[in-house]
Parts: C-alpha cells; sequence; structure tokens
C-alpha cells in the first residue's frame, strides 16, 4: 500500500540525485499528474525547475485561463501559445495514432526550443502507469512515450509507478487544491482524439461547445463526483436532422460517461436519464452543426475510454 509521506521523501531524494544542480522543464497541463510532478521537483531542485505550460489548440473552452490563473504565481511558470504550430503539423491527419505520434514530436521540439533559452538538460513528464502500460502492450500509444530518436533533453518521470488514484493521494499530501486534485483526467492529446477524423478549428469549436455543455450540465447535478471521465466526442459521421421546418445534415456527438479507479479498467454507470436528456438537447439547440447526439455505454474493455 502506498504510503504518501513515504513516497515524496523518496522521490525528492531521487530527483535531486538524479537531476543535481542542472536545470529542468516540465510540461504543465493543469492535470493532477503533471502538477503533482511540478511540486515535488520544485521540492527538491528549486528555481531550476522550469513549468512550460503550450497550449496545442487542442484544449477544452477555458482551460487556458484556468490553468494559467492557478499555476502563473505559484511556480516558475512560462505560457507558449504554439496552437498554431500543432494544428498546421496535423492538417489532413486521420488515423489517430498518427494524431498521438505528431503531438508528442512537436511538443517535444517547442520543449527543446524553452529548454534551450533556459539551459535546461532534463524534461520532466507526468507519465504513470497506464500511459506506458498500454503503450507497452500496443493498445495505444501515448504522447509522453512518443519521443523522437534525437530528443537532446533527458526524461524524468518522478510517478511513473503510479496509477491515478496513488496520485490524488500524493497531491492531497502535497496540499495542492482538491478541485485540481480531483479534476477530470484529460488526455495529451487533447480534443486531437475526441475529434474523429480530420482537424479543423471549425470542429474543434463544436467539440469544445459540446464538451462544455456535457461538463455544465454534469457538475450541476452533481454527477461528477462518481466519474471518472465525461466528455463529448465529435464524430465524422454526418445524420439527417430537422431544424425549424427544414431538414439539416449535421454531425453526430457521442456521450462518454465512465466510472474508474485507475483507468486500466472502466465502467458506464446507470446515469440519470433526466441529465442525459438535458445535455442532448443543448447540445443540439445550442451547436447548430449536431443534429444527432448518442451515448456510449460500452466498458472497457472491451472498448477504451477515449474513442481514439
Amino acid at each position: 500500500m502506498l504510503n504518501p509521506s513515504e513516497f515524496i521523501k523518496e522521490a525528492i531524494e531521487k530527483i535531486k540525485d538524479e537531476i543535481g544542480n542542472e536545470k529542468a522543464i516540465i510540461a504543465l497541463s493543469g492535470g493532477v499528474d503533471s502538477s503533482v510532478c511540478s511540486v515535488l521537483v520544485q521540492e527538491a531542485i528549486g528555481d531550476n525547475l522550469v513549468a512550460v505550460f503550450v497550449n496545442h489548440g487542442l484544449l477544452r473552452e477555458g482551460e487556458v485561463e484556468e490553468v494559467c490563473n492557478i499555476f502563473e504565481n505559484r511556480l516558475n511558470f512560462i505560457y507558449v501559445d504554439a496552437s498554431s504550430e500543432f494544428l498546421n503539423a496535423l492538417e489532413g491527419v486521420e488515423d489517430p495514432e498518427e494524431k498521438r505520434k505528431i503531438i508528442g514530436k512537436v511538443f517535444i521540439d517547442v520543449f527543446e526550443r524553452e529548454a534551450e533559452k533556459i539551459q535546461g538538460k532534463y524534461l520532466v513528464q507526468g507519465t504513470i502507469a497506464p500511459d506506458w502500460i498500454e503503450s507497452e502492450g500496443k493498445i495505444k500509444s501515448h504522447h509522453n512515450l512518443a519521443l523522437p530518436g534525437g530528443m537532446v533533453l533527458k526524461v524524468v518521470e518522478p510517478v511513473r509507478d503510479l496509477y491515478k488514484d496513488e496520485v490524488r493521494e500524493i497531491g492531497l499530501e502535497l496540499d495542492l487544491p482538491k478541485e485540481l486534485i480531483y479534476r477530470q483526467p484529460f488526455p495529451g492529446p487533447g480534443l486531437a482524439v475526441r475529434v474523429i477524423g480530420n482537424l479543423s478549428e471549425e470542429k474543434l469549436a463544436i467539440c469544445r461547445k459540446a464538451d462544455l455543455i456535457v461538463r455544465e450540465e454534469i457538475q450541476k447535478e452533481g454527477v461528477d463526483k462518481d466519474l471518472w471521465q465525461y466528455f463529448a466526442v465529435l464524430t465524422d459521421t454526418k445524420v439527417t436532422g430537422v431544424k425549424g421546418d427544414e431538414r439539416d445534415f449535421g454531425y453526430l456527438v457521442v456521450l462518454r460517461m465512465v466510472a474508474s479507479v485507475d483507468a486500466m479498467t472502466a465502467y458506464v454507470p446507470e446515469l440519470p436519464w433526466n441529465v442525459i436528456r438535458t445535455i442532448s438537447k443543448r447540445i443540439t439547440s445550442e451547436v447548430p452543426e449536431v443534429t444527432h447526439v448518442s451515448l456510449s455505454i460500452s466498458d472497457k474493455p472491451p472498448s477504451t475510454i477515449e474513442f481514439a
């Protein structure tokens, strides 16, 4: 069983030994994994850590502002808007594995540029056990692991052997805000794996609007406390609908809501039907490009939590 205080003590000593007096950067996303890593490494090497928050253009509605507000006065923090760079690299790419690899490479390119500015030699990542287990099992690659062979930075992964529930225990021990610790996991590739097929600014905007509605209604009803993740997927399928008195031909959005402990397995719990209906009605009325909303009821396994 994990002893949080003992883990923190050992992790800090290990980080000190590994990084020494060199400078390091961390890929800070605002999720619990990278946030815990940021605090652990800061405890170990202090101002020699630079927390870099990259906007890859694939974040949820309001996420840039939220992350900046939480961390810009807490860490040695840098915000980098690289959204155009990522979206240009992803243009025309449909395959989700290819998306992940491209995102991983561009992430490293961005971080290496930032590291060069501060003469950093180490890249700290919030990789946790399910990330590398799924990658080694060839279920899907994780952006933290899709590193180019010629990478200059040395990788440090302080919570590599932990599961999400254990990382949250560490976060509580480190006195991180509870709203951050229990924030639902968000994939590193962001909305790139929740917009099926080709990416475009229009599709990303549709997905953001639908996802925001899901989050608002789930949190308003208090159902979020029983769920691991809850989000909207914009499919590449179009279906006929009726808007006003006219035929419409719009996108199909799928709702994905699962309960889990460590993300290795997950199940779809019984969900309040009134919440599902409200979400569906709001999406089809407030997001004009969407004509149909469906609900995914598949557990993991055989499905994965993310659609792509």
